[in-house]
């Protein structure tokens, strides 16, 4: 398989988008479905336009993609279908060595994410009680 990485334009935004929502019914079930709309809106229209996004692609197809800033890995999503081949972790790689990125937070209620981390070398150095929008989703941080 040969796997390409490149920076997202906003003509990516669709694909993110479904990418997004596979990586997240298949890993975030405990979200409630309201806030998981609430983030379909915000991410493309807030956050994407913000970010320096990058997307793996496989054949020209993209599988994934993810961003960084000031040091803290804000997003990395896999396709549902295309998770457990080494992607998350080619595309994590990449952005280690592009950007130096030293940390992450993740949603306690997603073991296998805390997991992914803990194999890339991450150790939890805190908790918050609540998500970065306030909500009741407790958050572990981890740092290199």
């Amino acid at each position: 398989m040969s796997y390409s990485i490149r920076i997202a334009t906003s003509e990516d935004y669709p694909k993110i988008m479904e990418i997004w929502e596979s990586a997240v019914k298949a890993t975030h079930d405990f979200l409630a479905e309201e806030y998981f709309n609430h983030f379909k809106e915000v991410i493309p229209r807030d956050y994407l336009p913000n970010l320096e996004v990058y997307l793996i692609t496989e054949n020209e197809d993209a599988k994934g993609f993810a961003s960084v800033a000031e040091g803290n890995l804000e997003m990395l999503f896999i396709h549902d279908k295309a998770r457990g081949r080494g992607l998350g972790k080619t595309l994590y790689q990449c952005m280690k060595d592009k950007t130096g990125l030293t940390k992450v937070d993740v949603n306690e209620q997603n073991p296998q994410a805390i997991g992914f981390y803990e194999k890339m070398g991450f150790k939890q150095v805190g908790r918050s009680e609540k998500d970065g929008s306030g909500k009741d989703y407790p958050i572990i941080h981890m740092s290199l």
